[in-house]
């Protein structure tokens, strides 16, 4: 008995070009789930004058054969128009939205605030017992902002998922 050897599961951002229409984005979640691996993040929005044309962006993990062979899919799909996996063409930028609630009062409120400084989040809106920031950025310095906000009174915690784009003059 030999051991086959396996890829290890990567990190990918597949941005998908899409018509908008009713269904699509269950179609493309079924080929992930035929295969059982998981969305990490799911994005979508028009991108369109005429709300025609959506783009979806999709974060996973999964060894590059298998990923490879859901973007053959994908783009097989009538709907779709393009698949970009932008972990593959070159340098690009990430970015995610969060809403962070906090509660507190006294030095941990001076505290939030003090942290919510230094990480640029914008107060959005304010009691006198807890705060709502704004924050944008790589998902890495998401994840430090609501580890630090848990010890100073985290409430609750809405993000918005990736969205990413290749850098330079190219479109995906």
């Amino acid at each position: 008995m030999t051991d086959i050897p396996t890829e290890a599961p990567e990190r990918h951002v597949l941005t998908i070009t899409v018509d908008n229409e009713a269904g699509i984005l269950a179609k493309i979640a079924g080929l992930f789930t035929a295969r059982g691996y998981n969305i990490d993040s799911l994005t979508v929005a028009d991108i369109t004058d005429g709300h025609d044309v959506s783009r979806i962006t999709i974060v996973t993990h999964g060894p590059p054969a298998i990923i490879d062979q859901i973007r053959a899919q994908l783009e097989r799909l009538v709907p779709v128009h393009k698949v970009v996996d932008l972990t593959e063409v070159g340098p690009y930028v990430e970015r995610e939205l969060a809403l962070v609630k906090v509660s507190g009062t006294g030095n941990s409120r001076v505290e939030a605030l003090r942290v919510a400084e230094i990480f640029r989040a914008k107060v959005v809106d304010t009691t006198t017992a807890s705060f709502v920031f704004e924050l944008t950025g790589a998902p890495e310095k998401i994840d430090s902002f609501v580890s630090l906000m848990k010890e100073l009174g985290l409430v609750e915690v809405g993000r918005t998922g990736i969205v990413g784009m290749i850098r330079g003059a190219l479109a995906a």
